[in-house]
């Protein structure tokens, strides 16, 4: 009887913890718009190296939903002066969480290498501070003559 009692009160305790979470994140905000910028060294796992990685994106949400669509750019501070731009597609599974794709091209300063198809995949976490969002990120890129992984600091405007 005793274990009885305590089952329901931990169920009814647990309950009552889900239902103030999801009150708490169906009240989160969604910025019509954010401009995001993330700082990270860059490896380049073809060439064995590391480079200093900046990438910037504006993204727009869709409709107040957990989706979002813009561009964005990033830049590799290597040899090659690797550049990307692609359309980012932004959702947001879960509150804080981010998933960015970005399908896009990628090409060098010195135009030897051409233009090349490239695909960037990136999650944060992200701390919010009024329309600010400051948190870790975590990048895979693909491209035709490398690709890379990143680990860095994602910072946001959300306006």
């Amino acid at each position: 009887m005793r274990i009885t009692y305590i089952l329901f009160l931990g169920l009814l305790f647990s309950t009552k913890i889900l239902n103030a979470q999801h009150t708490e994140e169906s009240e989160h905000s969604h910025h019509k718009n954010e401009i995001g910028i993330a700082n990270s060294p860059v490896f380049l796992l073809k060439e064995k190296e590391f480079a200093y990685g900046l990438h910037l994106h504006f993204i727009r949400n869709i409709h107040h939903s957990k989706f979002g669509i813009g561009l964005g750019y990033e830049r590799i501070f290597d040899d090659h002066k690797h550049n990307t731009i692609g359309i980012v597609g932004s959702y947001n599974p879960i509150d804080r969480v981010f998933v960015n794709i970005s399908p896009g091209i990628s090409f060098e300063d010195s135009g030897h290498s051409g233009v090349h198809f490239a695909f960037h995949l990136e999650t944060t976490y992200d701390f919010e501070f009024k329309n600010f969002h400051l948190g870790p990120a975590i990048e895979f890129a693909y491209g035709k003559e490398d690709y890379h992984i990143s680990i860095g600091l994602h910072v946001g405007f959300g306006f």
